[in-house]
């Protein structure tokens, strides 16, 4: 079968480069489109794209997708059958004291991204959602079909909102569409503010990790070859007509969200005593109480991934962990 022609935006950050090497490798080709944003270290998404373009079928446009001229060019020159549209403002925190980047690129990008696929029609389009938008929820494990609308920071209102803007979209032009939730990623390559990063680095450094609620906190870590692995399946999982047990498949047009989680939820002391054991040091722990925005829990229900594609993420935190920090070694002291 021939491969697809996918358009990956967001293509050198932590996601869209493992999405991208897997599809890559499994002989399709791909257009990367990243705007090389300074919201962390530059070099990072220069040394993944480095990786990347180390294969023939993959090519890469330096755009924005806020530029919707430039984007629009890129996308039509390419004719993608396929598009995987990663690129977002992320971070909670972050989204307390920079609000307008969520909306210029979360909402003003996707809509953006929704407009092409409305002018130049694609087989599926998949989009990044986040666990974050189950808000207030308590009910666990998080199911696709539980409501949506207690967002506790502007990051998970801006991606609630991006998966409303999809499904208004695919029911009035019928684009195929899958919204993915991802649940707590970490791995390889992974980003700078992320939890698992800044506490290898404090380690490493001999200063002390901030752990938030007196680390009374869970979290379904999912592990990034897991999670790549289960997008490029979902790209065969088209949304019909005909639902499957327990689907959250729109009744008036071809649109779902999937959860991406492990489905084991872990203690936070557990995962960093993970760490720990992978650095072979202790960490000194600065105890501190909840930060605004965030959640004490989050646990995933898989069972409608698995059902779609046949594949549900299983990496255990500690082998997870000790594959970052193999990297994270390498990377940063060799």
């Amino acid at each position: 079968m021939a491969g697809k022609r996918v358009l990956v935006t967001g293509a050198a950050g932590f996601i869209g480069f493992h999405t991208s090497e897997k599809l890559l490798q499994q002989g399709h080709t791909v257009l990367g489109v990243d705007n090389f944003s300074a919201y962390y270290d530059v070099a990072l998404k220069e040394a993944r794209t480095d990786i990347l373009q180390n294969h023939a079928e993959y090519s890469l446009a330096r755009v924005s997708i806020e530029d919707q001229p430039a984007l629009a060019a890129a996308w039509t020159a390419f004719k993608p059958d396929t598009v995987i549209h990663l690129a977002a403002q992320a971070g909670v925190r972050y989204s307390i004291d920079e609000p307008a980047s969520y909306i210029g690129t979360n909402l003003v990008g996707t809509h953006n991204i929704l407009e092409l696929a409305r002018h130049h029609p694609v087989k599926h389009l998949l989009a990044a959602s986040t666990s974050s938008v189950y808000g207030a929820n308590t009910q666990m494990p998080f199911e696709e079909i539980q409501r949506t609308q207690t967002p506790l920071s502007l990051y998970a209102a801006t991606k609630g909102a991006t998966e409303l803007m999809g499904h208004s979209y695919s029911h009035l032009f019928g684009t195929p569409m899958t919204f993915f939730r991802f649940f707590t990623v970490y791995g390889p390559w992974g980003r700078p503010d992320m939890a698992l990063f800044k506490f290898a680095k404090a380690m490493l450094e001999g200063r002390p990790i901030d752990v938030y609620n007196n680390g009374n906190m869970v979290r379904d870590f999912t592990y990034i070859d897991d999670l790549a692995e289960s997008i490029v399946r979902l790209t065969d999982a088209i949304p019909g007509r005909e639902p499957v047990e327990g689907d959250s498949l729109s009744p008036v047009a071809p649109f779902r969200t999937v959860n991406i989680g492990n489905g084991q939820p872990t203690p936070l002391m557990d995962y960093i005593g993970a760490l720990e054991a992978a650095l072979g040091r202790e960490a000194i722990k600065n105890f501190l109480p909840m930060q605004q925005g965030d959640v004490p829990a989050t646990e995933a229900s898989s069972a409608l991934l698995e059902r779609l594609t046949g594949f549900k993420p299983s990496t255990p935190p500690a082998q997870g962990v000790a594959r970052f920090v193999d990297w994270y070694l390498a990377h940063y002291q060799s």
